[in-house]
């Protein structure tokens, strides 16, 4: 629970730097989807989880998968 909070926060910061960066460099606004841009965290992690499925052939697929999640787990919990 907490952890989701974490990364939806992170998410909606992104927008907003991505904001403040817009009126540093009088671009227009990153307010591509939804109504002011509150769904845009949403689609940046859907096109970054449609990326580029790369399959390793004559490995263990199991670890192969897991071993992020673990990694990630280790790494929050220190």
């Amino acid at each position: 629970m907490v952890l989701n909070l974490v990364l939806v926060g992170v998410a909606y910061l992104t927008l907003l730097e991505r904001k403040v960066l817009r009126y540093i460099q009088y671009r227009k606004s990153p307010n591509k989807v939804g109504v002011g841009g509150f769904l845009q965290p949403l689609r940046d992690a859907m096109k970054l989880l449609r990326k580029e499925i790369l399959i390793v052939f004559k490995s263990n697929y199991f670890m192969y998968y897991i071993s992020p999640s673990i990694i990630l787990i280790v790494i929050l919990l220190l």
